[in-house]
């Protein structure tokens, strides 16, 4: 039996497996619809924590003007957001304000007492990775660029491990990226960043032959670090985008134990097949449950709504162990 090292969260959402399957869908998908803000027309690709009894994190939005933004929501159950009216404002260190040319695919993961985000933004037209920090979701201070144009898919670990931070990314191009592996760095201050090694290279099976990218902050087990990333295929119709899983070794997570060689979770239902970008289930959140070893993870579904899924410790070790590549 394995377990899941960190809290508990009682209130976390759950609904019981009707399929052998690894992964799976909640029933009521999808939990955020089109257009839950004004002036917003998608809310996907996001993230959250839990927060104060609750749980807080910061949304990808589209905005009429179709420039991405990050504006912050919060909720009791998990299920059932309000959400700011205004986007986030970050500031710099001597007081300013921030200024985004855009702003998406945000990761929210709490170190120590401190909720770091990781976002793609926009500088001179070009992706890169930037941080930021805030501790009460109200006041949100910019920290860095860590690394250099193209980039994308910063995912940070929740804890130092052997007195350094780890970030996970994917190097691309300025466009739409028909390439990418995961690669991992370490900082002593999570502005200095070095040591920068590739982790895991897209794979020899179709569903992520493309490019692969971090996906959920690492889950910490008592056997390694869960990651759950995304995979992508190119076809005649464009990319399709499903869920992998991996486990990276607890004390030297450049270490790939091992790695599935099947999709966990794929574009299947409508919601994923149709909608601005059609075929995308694209994981940005994952939150575990110790006591039980529960793990619902929040996905972007076709760059439109974001759904839920579910899963154990249990039962995605073992799957990952059974059909290792």
């Amino acid at each position: 039996m394995a377990k899941i090292i960190g809290e508990n969260i009682p209130n976390m959402p759950w609904e019981e497996p009707t399929t052998d399957a690894p992964v799976w869908r909640y029933s009521q998908n999808p939990i955020i619809k089109r257009r839950p803000i004004e002036n917003v027309t998608r809310v996907f690709n996001s993230a959250l924590v839990p927060f104060n009894g609750g749980f807080a994190g910061v949304f990808r939005a589209e905005t009429d003007n179709g420039i991405p933004y990050l504006y912050f929501g919060k909720s009791e159950d998990g299920l059932n957001f309000t959400f700011s009216k205004e986007r986030i404002v970050f500031h710099t260190k001597d007081g300013g304000e921030y200024k985004f040319e855009y702003a998406y695919d945000p990761r929210v993961v709490k170190v120590e007492d401190t909720y770091y985000v990781i976002w793609c933004d926009g500088q001179y037209g070009s992706p890169v990775l930037a941080l930021g920090k805030t501790q009460d979701f109200e006041h949100f201070e910019f920290i860095s660029h860590p690394f250099l144009p193209f980039n994308r898919n910063g995912v940070l670990f929740p804890r130092k491990i052997n007195g350094k931070y780890y970030l996970l990314s994917r190097p691309s191009d300025n466009g739409h990226t028909p390439f990418g592996d995961i690669y991992i760095s370490e900082s002593p201050d999570l502005v200095y960043w070095g040591n920068h090694t590739r982790l895991m290279e897209r794979g020899y099976e179709w569903w992520q032959g493309l490019k692969i990218g971090a996906g959920c902050a690492p889950i910490e087990t008592d056997e390694g670090w869960l990651l759950i990333y995304h995979g992508a295929t190119q076809t005649c119709n464009g990319y399709v985008y499903s869920m992998g899983a991996a486990l990276l070794d607890k004390d030297d997570p450049r270490k790939v134990k091992y790695r599935c060689g099947n999709f966990v979770l794929t574009p299947e239902a409508d919601y994923e097949t149709i909608g601005f970008v059609p075929n995308v289930t694209f994981p940005c959140c994952a939150l575990a449950d110790a006591a039980t070893g529960r793990i619902a993870i929040y996905y972007g579904a076709a760059d439109t709504v974001v759904g839920l899924a579910f899963t154990t410790v249990d039962k995605i070790l073992d799957y990952i162990v059974k059909f290792k590549r």
